[in-house]
């Protein structure tokens, strides 16, 4: 349970909005993160209409702001008061605050114009979207000011409402590859395992991979595997929680070997094993095994 959350057990339904520049767009970015399905800017008059049917399996952020092409204050208004007497939905209505000078000195720095005055001044622009939002801002269940906060503070600001019970973890992918084909795209951290013994020149075991007993066993009888094991597994309990501070969602660690098939496998394999044991989200990826089962043999 969320703090925000209320005691129905309909779908839940986070509307996220705001004056332009308070930080919505990022809030909805974190919800996603969060694991929300995240739509923004639908026209209000087809919300509803995306609510209709069975529940939604994950929860939902609908982004909502001034630039919507039938905004009014009067139809946000209806559509908060709709969804919030629907028995199938769990509706909260999360609205990002600014200061007005604070919003103007953002504006000035990114040279943006303002959507209600594109031909103005963003003063102004600011002065009538803040007018139309007020009784949107009365209506808010969550109202987070972001005049003092950076985009690592709001993070963690949304984080305390809407992350799972026990925060919330970084979507890990392990990988492992063959150096011969280059390195794979979008790595963020990457291990040589080249130093390791090569089950590849045992005859038996050429034709398996580090997913099997057999492959994993024989890298293991390397003097440097368990110390070469514990040091990535340090490492990266060190730097994930710091990761995540930071604000990263995904991160990608790959192994490498010569051929993709077996040290580089069974590292891999060990390694997101000991990270999901840890309560780790963790995916796997071997990119040379592409497609292929267990029991299938290279030829």
């Amino acid at each position: 349970m969320t703090n925000h959350e209320k005691s129905g057990e309909g779908a839940r339904v986070v509307l996220v909005t705001g004056p332009s520049g308070a930080g919505r767009s990022t809030a909805i970015h974190v919800l996603e993160d969060l694991g929300h399905e995240a739509i923004d800017n639908l026209p209000l008059r087809l919300l509803p209409r995306l609510l209709e049917g069975p529940p939604p399996r994950r929860p939902v952020a609908l982004g909502v702001d001034t630039r919507n092409r039938d905004f009014t204050t009067e139809a946000l208004l209806d559509l908060i008061r709709d969804l919030s007497a629907r028995p199938d939905i769990d509706l909260s209505v999360l609205y990002l605050d600014c200061q007005p000078e604070v919003l103007i000195r953002r504006f000035s720095e990114t040279r943006r114009r303002h959507p209600l005055a594109p031909w103005e001044s963003p003063g102004i622009g600011i002065e009538r979207e803040l007018d139309l939002l007020a009784p949107i801002r009365d209506r808010a269940d969550i109202l987070i000011d972001t005049s003092g906060l950076n985009v690592h503070q709001l993070r963690r600001e949304i984080e305390r409402w809407f992350a799972p019970e026990g925060g919330r973890n970084l979507a890990l992918s392990v990988q492992s590859f063959s150096y011969k084909r280059g390195l794979p795209r979008g790595v963020d951290m990457v291990f040589d395992c080249r130093f390791l013994s090569n089950p590849y020149w045992v005859p038996e075991l050429r034709n398996l991979d580090g997913r099997d007993r057999a492959v994993a066993a024989h890298v293991a009888t390397d003097p440097r595997h368990a110390a070469f094991l514990d040091h990535v597994l340090g490492l990266l309990r060190l730097l994930l929680p710091a990761f995540l501070e930071e604000g990263k969602s995904h991160l990608t660690i790959a192994f490498g070997c010569t051929g993709g098939q077996h040290r580089s496998v069974a590292l891999a394999e060990a390694v997101a094993k000991a990270l999901a044991e840890d309560g780790q989200q963790v995916s796997i990826r071997h990119r040379e095994l592409k497609g292929r089962k267990r029991d299938e043999r290279p030829d």
